[in-house]
């Protein structure tokens, strides 16, 4: 039995002169292709050509995110031709499930981004802060990574549940757990006599 297809083509269109490509994902049964990413710079036109992606939890697991394990992300890329250099504008804007740092169980995290990238065709491929250069006998932009760190990056440093929500009995563990050790350390540092005698004299007035 053949697995099961999901296909959905490149749909492109002119509008106000500039092209645009909404590309939708080709699944076939586990496996996720990301070539809709790949962009072919030698054959896109002089100006501003525009492409749309929606990105899911297959797209996570195809780039094999170390961070994202989930999530539902629309991408904007305009990519603007002058002669040999292309620059390239990226909005990403969508929700991702990340571990929450209290709880460690998945939570929903809002993420929106803007990014820019520069492209061109040389010798060979190489990467130079953010500056891509594609070999000219195989001028393809690769976006798939470039797209998740910038997903990635637009996460912040912090990100905990909304109170009340994290994981109860994690919660717990971790409330007895700080007790605990802050029982170890007040056992372990020697008490300052001087706190000791006013100790002795808050007894005193009391009686």
């Amino acid at each position: 039995m053949q697995p099961e297809e999901l296909c959905r083509p490149c749909l492109c269109s002119r509008i106000g002169g500039e092209e645009r490509h909404f590309s939708l994902f080709h699944a076939t049964g586990n496996m996720y292709s990301l070539e809709p990413l790949k962009i072919d710079l030698a054959g896109l036109k002089e100006g501003e050509t525009a492409f749309e992606y929606d990105l899911g939890d297959a797209y996570f697991e195809a780039v094999e995110a170390p961070e994202v394990r989930r999530g539902r992300v629309h991408v904007n890329v305009s990519v603007s031709r002058s002669g040999g250099m292309f620059r390239l504008g990226v909005h990403t804007e969508g929700t991702v499930h990340v571990p929450c740092d209290l709880c460690l169980d998945d939570m929903e995290q809002a993420v929106s981004a803007d990014n820019t990238l520069t492209a061109r065709i040389g010798e060979e491929y190489s990467e130079d802060d953010d500056l891509v250069t594609v070999g000219k006998d195989d001028p393809v932009l690769d976006l798939s990574w470039f797209v998740y760190e910038f997903i990635a990056l637009s996460i912040p440093i912090k990100h905990v549940h909304a109170p009340g929500k994290c994981n109860p009995a994690m919660i717990k563990a971790l409330e007895e757990h700080s007790a605990a050790r802050s029982g170890e350390g007040d056992a372990e540092e020697p008490v300052d006599s001087r706190w000791s005698e006013l100790e002795k004299l808050k007894t005193i007035i009391k009686d």
